[in-house]
């Protein structure tokens, strides 16, 4: 009776299977209900190409070469290729593996013993044959694997869009932060040169006497500091283009530009709330994928406690002679079954379940940190923008005052009122105010970046039509069929 029972709980397992380890939950997500900084007047769309609303061609041109050549773009497409065709390594487990082969043998055996016993000496054997094997999926273990590699398949490409994603923002970032160097630099040189004009002027007045030594190495001494200013910026514009050269996939080159800094548009914020970046954040999707690929592992590493049942199957013939290999008397055929299992290894396979486990409680902590983090950086890009609006406003009617203070200031000077000291002072901080103005437009405008950036949303799939698409996605008939259908879910999909 027991056997009976032993052979029918067999055949209901072979039938059925049955998956070891935990299936996946969601962990909770303490959700704010507002962002913190949330503005107003927030009238942007996160599902369209923002930046081509800044009305700077080139900026959406240096954007698109970027998208088509950056070679982490293209790191990224391979490594999701990569996982697809281990997705597809793991998943052959699940049928039946067929192979052939053959054996000639041609030998001659001692006749010293029995030389009637032996046959046709020397003799040949030819031996083709046909195998079939199935490993039975009993306990869910390649199952498991293949939830873990679908997992890192759907991972690899959300790392792909967070490539995209963080691309797009450096370029917007680095071109913004170019065209401002470009006004600075403007600045510095109108300075420069009113200074060269003034140095003439009062050399001038000095050999006629009507100014001191001082005077005169006061506005030498001026007109060198706002000299001294332009090498510096133009450094770091050199720095700039480099760094928007590597972006865009190509050598160190000058770049293209656009509009002027000071008619380069400011574009809405863009609208959503905090549950938006949980569905919207490819670094919180790729997060979730980590640990669901994690938590499968736990059930791949559990199923090695069970035994293995595998199936072989061989077919073939066995003859001495060409002519005879193919008839039904040299045909042969071999069918088994295989059971193996543990009994004692040491801890082996506790420990690879442990160290699952710990995995799994690893990817718990970073896709909590992940969240957290993409709240912490949309906070941060709101509250940048509206402080950069309101130290921008401030910045510009400083630089209105300064222009008056220095235009009072010379001209009291000029009278006799005032020394030159008080010339100078207004200028310098004249020229301070208006570098400080364009840096605070610069801010503004780059915190505008980073709210898009930290929010996501469907402009990250917009822009990645662009970008090199992985060979195990293109829609191609003939890769169908040798690699497995990609299916991206966000990670709050049900």
């Amino acid at each position: 009776m027991t056997a009976r029972w032993m052979t029918a709980g067999l055949i209901v397992a072979l039938l059925n299977g049955c998956t070891v380890g935990p299936n996946y939950t969601r962990p909770d997500v303490n959700t704010p209900a507002a962002f913190r900084f949330a503005l107003a007047e927030e009238s942007g769309n996160a599902n369209v190409a923002w930046w081509s609303q800044f009305g700077d061609k080139t900026l959406v041109s240096l954007i698109d070469q970027a998208l088509a050549n950056n070679w982490d773009l293209k790191l990224a497409a391979a490594q999701v290729d990569q996982a697809a065709a281990v997705m597809m390594r793991t998943n052959s487990q699940f049928a039946p593996q067929v192979g052939y082969g053959a054996t000639a043998e041609r030998a001659r055996v001692s006749e010293i013993e029995d030389p009637a016993a032996v046959g046709s000496n020397p003799s040949s054997a030819l031996n083709p044959y046909v195998g079939a094997g199935w490993q039975l999926d009993l306990w869910g273990r390649i199952a498991r694997e293949s939830e873990a590699a679908r997992a890192n398949l759907v991972g690899a490409e959300e790392a792909r869009r967070g490539v995209v994603l963080t691309l797009v923002a450096a370029v917007a970032t680095t071109y913004l932060q170019l065209r401002s160097l470009d006004a600075q630099l403007a600045v510095a040189q109108e300075t420069e040169q009113n200074y060269a004009d003034q140095v003439k002027l009062f050399e001038e007045r000095f050999s006629y006497g009507q100014i001191s030594d001082v005077t005169l190495n006061q506005m030498k001494a001026q007109y060198e500091t706002a000299a001294a200013l332009i090498p510096q910026i133009r450094l770091q514009i050199g720095r700039t283009e480099n760094a928007l050269s590597l972006l865009t996939g190509t050598a160190p080159r000058a770049i293209p530009r656009g509009r002027d800094f000071a008619s380069i548009r400011m574009i809405g914020v863009p609208a959503g709330v905090p549950s938006d970046v949980l569905t919207q954040r490819p670094d919180v999707a790729q997060a979730e994928q980590n640990l669901i690929a994690a938590n499968a592992n736990i059930g791949a590493a559990e199923a090695l406690y069970f035994p293995r049942v595998s199936l072989t199957a061989q077919g073939g013939s066995t003859s001495n002679a060409l002519n005879s290999l193919l008839t039904k008397p040299a045909s042969e055929w071999s069918v088994a079954a295989d059971l193996a299992g543990p009994i004692f290894n040491g801890g082996r396979i506790t420990g690879q379940v442990l160290v699952s486990k710990a995995q799994k409680e690893a990817a718990v902590a970073q896709y909590q940190q992940a969240i957290l983090n993409a709240f912490r950086e949309v906070s941060d890009g709101l509250v940048g923008y509206s402080q950069s609006k309101a130290r921008l406003a401030a910045e510009n009617r400083l630089v209105e005052a300064q222009a008056t203070t220095a235009r009072l200031a010379y001209l009291s000077f000029q009278e006799g009122a005032d020394s030159y000291t008080t010339v100078l002072i207004a200028q310098n901080d004249l020229l301070s105010a208006r570098l400080s103005a364009i840096q605070a437009r610069f801010d503004a405008l780059a915190s505008l970046v980073a709210i898009y950036k930290a929010m996501g949303g469907g402009w990250v799939g917009v822009a990645g039509v662009k970008a090199p698409v992985p060979s195990s996605m293109q829609p191609d008939a003939t890769k169908a069929t040798t690699l497995p259908k990609v299916e991206i879910h966000t990670p709050f999909d049900n």
